[in-house]
C-alpha cells in the first residue's frame, strides 16, 4: 500500500514536472516574440521573464523530489 503511495506520487510528480516544462517553453516563445517586436511591451517582457523564473525554482524542486539525493 505504502509502495502505491510513493509510486503515485512520483507520478504525479512527473506530471507535474512535463507540464512546467512545456509552460516554460512556451514562455520562452512568448519572450523572444515580445522581444523581437520593435515597440516590445517591456513591463509584460519583465513580467514573464519573471514567472520564468518561478517555473525554473519549481522545476528544480520537482527534480530533487523525484530524484532524491544519494549520500555517498
Amino acid at each position: 500500500m505504502a509502495v502505491e503511495l510513493v509510486e503515485d506520487g512520483q507520478v504525479d510528480l512527473a506530471g507535474e514536472l512535463a507540464r512546467l516544462k512545456e509552460e516554460h517553453r512556451d514562455l520562452d516563445s512568448a519572450i523572444d516574440a515580445l522581444e523581437r517586436n520593435v515597440a516590445g511591451d517591456q513591463l509584460q517582457i519583465q513580467r514573464l521573464k519573471k514567472r520564468k523564473l518561478t517555473l525554473r525554482d519549481r522545476i528544480s524542486y520537482l527534480e530533487d523530489q523525484i530524484t532524491p539525493d544519494i549520500i555517498a
